[in-house]
């Protein structure tokens, strides 16, 4: 656990992704609790829970992966400095599942004579590749694509792909014509499989749609809901609210009998995956909509919220409908430790009992921080 990770794409300077690289974990994780605990300050009578850890390295469920170089030689990984394919399939931090598929990945685009978009030149086809892994092995396979140009040809020799690499769940393309610095699109193509992976979390099956959010670290994030219920039946609350509810996930691990659990969050892929697995695992107490956060009014109050924004937290509006909403409890989880700490000073009605970091992130200097607060 202690000894430092070693990255030949590190090493060399062809990827610096991982500011940490070579820092050995338990210094990492030291400098994370270090920095979570000086921003939070200000609220020195909470009480601290050890950090959950993680391995230090495989635990990416997901790769982003830019493509490059040719159809004959294409490259997966991200783009140099002059805007031309790094090759990263051999990427420490992803898990051995995601490396072995991309041989024949990389296989399959050279077959098919998809030819990789060429920023500089602004022509080509095929702009990323996007592969997530479920904790049962399966994966869901996404191309982003500039047109339907490819598309015949990506079908004529799909067979081959599925027969090589059996644990595709789902493939899919996804349309992003413009030019422009984003990762994916707003259309997607089923091209085989179901409409959504399984991400089996213990007894709970979370369907995750192609567009849909989810944690790129399986096991910390079973930690991060684990200990959001063990909070939450603390308290026994008769109605939750969870905002930024993603697939449900926070929302289908605090349901119990009797307990009314209902999810907000603004993509709707998400949504309709929330809803699926909470049928699937037989909860009508547990409902979701498409919705923003944000525009909440403090009108029919639930028991407890739960909320797990962005990196750029809550926001003055969200934090002051919460400050004047009279809930006895808010579990706050969140990937960025300052708009955390912000929020929780726009919210002075509400002081911090319990703080938990969930090491999300090693090689980086991220982390997820969860933080149990009730209401003076």
């Amino acid at each position: 656990m202690n000894a430092a990770m070693q990255c030949d794409y590190f090493d060399r300077g062809a990827c610096r992704s991982c500011t940490l690289m070579g820092t050995p974990y338990d210094v990492q994780l030291a400098a994370k609790m270090a920095h979570a605990r000086e921003v939070l300050a200000a609220w020195p009578d909470a009480v601290w829970l050890p950090p959950m850890t993680s391995a230090s390295h495989g635990f990416r469920n997901r790769a982003k992966m830019v493509v490059g170089g040719t159809s004959d030689n294409p490259t997966l990984g991200i783009l140099d400095s002059t805007q031309h394919g790094v090759d990263l399939t051999g990427c420490g931090i992803l898990s051995a599942g995601l490396r072995a598929a991309f041989a024949p990945i990389t296989a399959f685009i050279s077959r098919a004579r998809i030819t990789p978009y060429d920023i500089p030149a602004r022509r080509g086809e095929l702009k990323h590749v996007l592969l997530t892994q479920s904790p049962d092995g399966d994966l869901m396979l996404r191309f982003v694509l500039r047109s339907t140009e490819a598309l015949g040809r990506i079908r004529k020799h799909l067979p081959a792909l599925l027969t090589d690499l059996p644990q595709l769940a789902v493939v899919t393309a996804n349309l992003l014509p413009e030019h422009k610095a984003v990762l994916e699109g707003d259309e997607e193509i089923l091209l085989s499989g179901g409409e959504s992976l399984a991400m089996r979390l213990g007894s709970l099956v979370l369907h995750l749609r192609p567009a849909s959010f989810f944690q790129t670290n399986t096991e910390v994030a079973a930690g991060l809901y684990a200990q959001a219920k063990a909070w939450i039946d603390e308290v026994a609350p008769r109605s939750v609210w969870d905002l930024y509810c993603g697939v449900g996930g926070f929302a289908l691990h605090v349901a119990a009998p009797g307990r009314r659990i209902h999810g907000v969050e603004v993509s709707a892929p998400a949504v309709e995956s929330a809803r699926l697995s909470a049928s699937e695992a037989g909860l009508a107490d547990v409902t979701f909509a498409v919705g923003d956060a944000t525009a909440l009014s403090a009108g029919d109050i639930p028991d407890a919220i739960i909320v797990n924004p962005p990196r750029r937290g809550l926001g003055d509006r969200l934090c002051a409908v919460l400050e004047a909403s009279g809930v006895p409890t808010i579990i706050y989880s969140s990937c960025n430790a300052t708009t955390l700490a912000q929020d929780i000073a726009a919210m002075p009605a509400y002081a911090p009992q319990r703080i938990r970091l969930f090491d999300m992130f090693p090689q980086t200097d991220h982390s997820e921080v969860m933080v149990l607060l009730t209401r003076r």
